[in-house]
């Protein structure tokens, strides 16, 4: 017989651990990274993305992330000329350039990505 393992607590540290290596554990540094990035710009900018592993260059404005476990990251967003975007891509393929770009829509508040995941 164990005594003193709390088998509680050591199963949910596994549980953390491969929430961590999922698409959602990716998605949830992504979007404090990102929301990061936009805490740093003025009311002028918001984030935008620049592809870098298309042979040209692809950006968008980035209006919200999603996951879909295991593995996939889905980046919605809309180009400069108003066409809508949507970025599928494997967590081990992610490879992109965070930009400031002038807002579409100053009169509107700046929106957090992933809000729905905000406390």
């Amino acid at each position: 017989m164990y005594q003193g393992i709390d088998f509680q607590s050591v199963q949910k540290d596994l549980s953390d651990t491969r929430k961590a290596d999922m698409a959602e554990g990716y998605y949830e540094r992504l979007v404090e990274l990102i929301n990061d990035f936009d805490g740093e710009l003025d009311q002028a900018h918001e984030v935008g993305m620049r592809l870098v592993s298309f042979g040209q260059t692809v950006q968008f404005h980035v209006e919200d992330l999603g996951f879909y476990n295991p593995g996939l990251i889905i980046f919605h967003g809309v180009q400069a000329s108003g066409e809508k975007v949507q970025l599928m891509q494997h967590i081990s393929q992610i490879s992109f350039l965070l930009t400031a770009v002038k807002r579409l829509n100053p009169e509107q508040p700046k929106k957090r990505i992933g809000f729905n995941t905000q406390g």
